[in-house]
């Protein structure tokens, strides 16, 4: 599903109407009545009841106007509570307004709180059409109240566009918005609509066709989706059936220190488990002991240790050594920070990773990378992804999680532009942003995920799509969307929570059995 930014968005209206000759009022007209057919389609008794419509003085509150003035032409009662004065409508709205009042149905100003109680009486259905995806401040005042009063009203709301007070771009809560029960929005979807919270306060959401410009929207070419398994399904192909090993690929998984054994063995079995032909893990020599007789399908090279850790210069020498052969390098979970440790990523970085040889960073690998500045990505000589969750991501932009989880896309862009890697900021509805412009929001992933692991099975999966010789931006999209269906099949199957990052490896092959069958 493609989404839109604000700025495409008015970008899209400017054109439609400027270009290519959409008329503005058309479109909110068309808006307007998609709006009131959504609301008969859905609630089928607002045509016995009362509709209130709480509009703002912009055009998204033209759009509510139309849409009142379609209800009431159909026999719904309708009150419209404008939170403002008459003569303060302009341009499309003010047309809106007076078509309506050419109608029966209540128009009340509501300037001052006294006036804003009607919103919860008597109301059947709610219509809010406050701001649109225009808002870029705090809600405050009149219009918080009139917020309040709607969430209060325990009636379905149903919002033109967007839930007044969510931020269209990030999904941010501008202080406080409307928790619908159905979003209407026009063209394409926002990214502010499938982001948390706001996606939270969207409920269902209906994208109505308006009438803007398909020349618009070709022009404007926008590189957003919401992920979903059509979008990834044709990074997967069919095997010959005279298929082996050699075909798939080789990554080396180098992970692990004294105490954190099990992050290596994690991104190895999920490199397997994603279909690599052959997995080495290269780990700190007696932080493993017995690893391939636990796992005899992994291959494992010991490296030199110190103190429990890998010995930076002297693991570099042997990667040389057993590098050869090796199309992926995946390199953090559970390696530590040291100093030891920076020199091998640093090395990694400007050594190993080539064209042919791409490199996947996550855990202790992005601390250490915030350690040495994340532009020395620029000195690598082939693809790197990078995986941070908020916490490494505000490492490495040198912010706080909480600015990383205010603008998740932001910062995702923001990382990827500084150092041309391809990113994935982790968590609920993670973002992957690369260099060109492209931002992906994906769809899959449940709560039950927050358990220990995760990331490090990720790492595995994505170096094993690598080996593989996916594009390094399909094999991000595809394996953070199995990732997380994967994680979906269990909490619907097995349980909401309990379930592991092991349980998770295990589900993988059927995950993406089921992507490439159409049967997700």
């Amino acid at each position: 599903m493609k989404l839109l930014s604000v700025l495409e968005s008015r970008e899209l209206d400017r054109l439609s109407q400027q270009k290519y000759g959409v008329p503005s009022y058309q479109l909110m007209t068309n808006a307007g009545e998609a709006v009131a057919q959504a609301c008969v389609r859905n609630w089928p008794e607002t045509l016995s009841g009362t509709v209130k419509v709480i509009a703002g003085r912009g055009n998204n509150g033209g759009d509510g106007m139309v849409a009142a003035r379609r209800l009431r032409q159909q026999g719904a009662t309708v009150d419209v509570i404008l939170l403002a004065k008459s003569e303060q409508i302009k341009g499309d709205a003010a047309r809106a307004l007076y078509e309506l009042r050419q109608t029966d149905a209540r128009l009340i100003e509501a300037t001052d709180e006294p006036a804003l109680t009607s919103v919860v009486t008597s109301a059947s259905l709610i219509i809010d059409a406050i701001f649109g995806t225009g808002l870029n401040a705090n809600v405050e005042g009149l219009a918080a109240r009139a917020i309040g009063l709607i969430n209060e009203a325990k009636v379905p709301v149903v919002a033109v566009d967007i839930p007044s007070g969510v931020n269209a771009d990030t999904g941010a809560i501008m202080g406080i918005a409307v928790r619908a029960s159905l979003t209407v929005t026009f063209g394409l979807a926002k990214f502010g609509h499938v982001s948390y919270p706001g996606a939270d306060y969207c409920g269902r959401l209906e994208i109505v066709d308006i009438g803007f410009a398909p020349q618009a929207l070709d022009e404007i070419a926008p590189k957003g989706r919401f992920l979903e398994a059509d979008d990834v399904r044709p990074a997967i192909s069919p095997r010959p059936t005279n298929a082996h090993k050699g075909l798939f690929g080789h990554p080396l998984i180098i992970a692990g220190s004294r105490g954190k054994a099990g992050a290596a063995v994690l991104a190895a079995r999920g490199a397997l488990r994603i279909g690599a032909g052959l997995v080495t893990v290269a780990y700190p020599e007696g932080a493993l002991p017995g690893l391939t007789i636990v796992y005899p399908e992994l291959m494992a090279e010991p490296m030199p240790e110190r103190d429990g850790h890998f010995d930076g210069r002297h693991t570099i020498e042997r990667l040389r050594e057993v590098g050869t052969g090796k199309n992926v390098f995946v390199v953090g979970p559970g390696i530590g920070v040291s100093s030891d440790t920076q020199e091998l990523v640093a090395a990694l970085v400007e050594e190993f990773c080539s064209p042919a040889r791409p490199l996947v960073i996550d855990a202790d690998g992005l601390n250490v990378l915030a350690a040495l500045g994340p532009r020395l990505l620029r000195k690598a000589a082939g693809p790197v992804l990078l995986t941070p969750h908020p916490g490494e991501m505000g490492r490495l932009l040198a912010c706080s999680t909480e600015q990383i989880n205010a603008n998740r896309i932001g910062a995702a862009r923001r990382l990827s532009e500084e150092t041309g890697a391809i990113v994935l900021l982790k968590g609920a509805r993670s973002v992957i942003a690369a260099p060109d412009g492209t931002v992906l929001v994906n769809s899959t992933g449940n709560p039950g995920m927050g358990t220990p692991g995760m990331g490090d099975v990720l790492s595995g999966v994505l170096g094993g799509l690598l080996a593989q010789r996916l594009k390094p931006l399909e094999a991000m999209a595809l394996g953070v969307f199995v990732h997380g269906y994967a994680a979906d099949r269990l909490a619907k199957n097995l349980a909401p929570i309990g379930f592991t990052a092991g349980d998770v490896i295990e589900e993988l092959p059927r995950a993406l059995a089921a992507v490439a069958a159409q049967a997700c």
